[in-house]
This record gives C-alpha cells, sequence and structure tokens, in this order.
C-alpha cells in the first residue's frame, strides 16, 4: 500500500501485495499493527459496500436486458406487419394473469416507456434505433461491472491475505518481545 493510489477505469483503488511486511512496517504512517489493520479493515469495508452496489447494478442490468430485447422484438414485428392491410391480434396482460385481445391496426408509431413515468411517441424506425443503442449500452454496462467484479475480488482477496501478514507480523513482534523479557 505505497501512497500513490493506482486505480482501475472505474475508480476501484488497487491493493499492493505486500512482499516485505517487515519493510512496509518501518514506514513511518505505518506506527503500530492496529492502526494498519484498521485501515486494512477500513478499504476491505469499502470493497464490501462497492461490491453490494455492483451486484445491485448486475442484477437490474440482468432484468432489463430482457425487457430491452422485447420491446426491440416487438417493435421489429410491428415493422414487419406495417404493409398489411389486416389488423395485427395480440394479447397484452391487464394484471396477473389477466390478458386482454386487441386489434392492432397498421401504425408506424410506438410509444415507449422511458422511466419515471415518461412515455414518448416514436416512429417505428427511431423506436427501433434507441432500443438498438439502449440494449448495445446494457450489454457494454454489464460486461464492464462484470469486469470491475472480478478486480474487486481480486482485489479484497489480497487485502485479506495482507492483513493476515500484518497480524502474523505483530505475533511474531510481540512473541520476539515477550523472549526477550523472560
Amino acid at each position: 500500500m505505497a501512497t500513490e493510489v493506482v486505480e482501475n477505469s472505474s475508480g476501484i483503488p488497487q491493493t499492493k501485495f505486500l512482499e516485505e511486511v517487515d519493510e512496509f512496517m518501518k514506514k513511518p504512517e505505518n506506527d503500530s499493527a492496529e492502526q494498519v489493520l484498521r485501515r486494512f479493515d477500513e478499504l476491505h469495508s469499502k470493497y464490501k459496500f462497492m461490491e453490494y452496489n455492483l451486484n445491485a447494478k448486475k442484477t437490474r442490468l440482468k432484468g432489463q436486458i430482457p425487457d430491452i430485447r422485447t420491446s426491440l422484438d416487438i417493435v421489429k414485428h410491428l415493422q414487419s406487419k406495417k404493409e398489411s392491410p389486416a389488423p395485427l391480434e395480440s394479447r397484452f396482460l391487464l394484471s396477473d394473469h389477466l390478458f386482454a385481445k386487441a386489434k392492432i391496426p397498421p401504425t408506424d408509431k410506438v410509444c415507449l416507456w422511458l422511466g419515471a413515468n415518461v412515455m414518448l411517441e416514436y416512429t417505428l424506425d427511431d423506436a427501433q434505433d434507441l432500443l438498438q443503442k439502449n440494449l448495445n449500452a446494457a450489454i457494454t454496462t454489464l460486461a464492464q461491472v462484470e469486469e470491475d467484479l472480478g478486480f474487486l475480488r481480486d482485489q479484497m482477496t489480497t487485502l485479506e491475505v495482507n492483513m493476515a501478514r500484518v497480524y502474523n507480523f505483530d505475533v511474531k513482534r510481540r512473541q520476539a518481545e515477550k523472549a526477550i523479557k523472560s
């Protein structure tokens, strides 16, 4: 844990493996093992918080991607039926386990829920472009979140090993002091 802080592209601080615990503990900012372990524990808590947030984001994205794909498929289906004179028959969900039949006349417009109780009307081409852009962004973000989770797990493991090494160093130091006093 040098003074310079190295981070990955998402701002997660990197933990360096302590090769020489003796040299690390001789640094002026490392007065006692308890102080170092307290700092490490604080960083470990931050890592746990980041992990919780990344897992929540991953879960949200994994739920969003199928919804976006379904909406995109529906828009593509509407585009394929746009030139047909016959209305499109569909069933839509009113509430849990309750569906209604509908006949949808050929159209070149569709309304999309954008979130926060906002719905906008788009042409079918614009809706497809928007949904495709949103799908690509969600897939890219999910890949980045999974990469960040892997990096974060590596940092947590390294930090836990460092904590054990500092603790063992302190135990050996106390045993040596006790042997000298005896």
